[in-house]
């Protein structure tokens, strides 16, 4: 693992916690969108990650094949993607969106978003960017160390 290894890994996850929370709070200022330019409610998003890891170093002998990657070389977003789930059905016929036939005949599609969920997925974002954050400083503070019994 070179010098710098360990803070282009955690600037990796570093932008794809920045990332994750801007669509959670992207979901959250859209949880009463019932109207959008694709047509029915917003969707919410979420996002995937994968490892970056171009061939595991070692592997372990206790997991199964492609379990293990190493060491990797961090975290990147692979796609960001909208949730299929059904949308939540809300009564209230005097809604310009309300369904006007069928079973469901004053019902309101309305977006398939949980805040008190965007709001924890939120707050683990944020532990996340923190974590990395903290191993920055970390190796930060190690170099300078270094740096110091270096000059003596």
């Amino acid at each position: 693992m070179g010098l710098f290894n360990a803070i282009n890994i955690a600037s990796t996850g570093l932008s794809a916690q920045r990332l994750r929370s801007d669509v959670i709070a992207d979901n959250i200022a859209n949880a009463n969108t019932t109207r959008t330019q694709e047509g029915g409610p917003f969707r919410k998003s979420r996002i995937v990650f994968r490892p970056i890891a171009e061939e595991p170093y070692w592997r372990s002998p206790f997991l199964p094949d492609g379990m293990d990657n190493g060491g990797g070389e961090g975290v990147r977003v692979v796609s960001i993607e909208k949730d299929t789930s059904p949308p939540r059905l809300v009564y209230d016929p005097t809604h310009p969106d309300a369904l006007k036939t069928g079973p469901n005949a004053g019902y309101v599609e309305m977006p398939n978003v949980d805040v008190v969920t965007e709001m924890t997925d939120l707050i683990a974002a944020s532990r996340a960017y923190e974590a990395n954050a903290s191993i920055i400083d970390g190796y930060k503070a190690m170099f300078m160390k270094a740096l110091e019994i270096g000059s003596r």
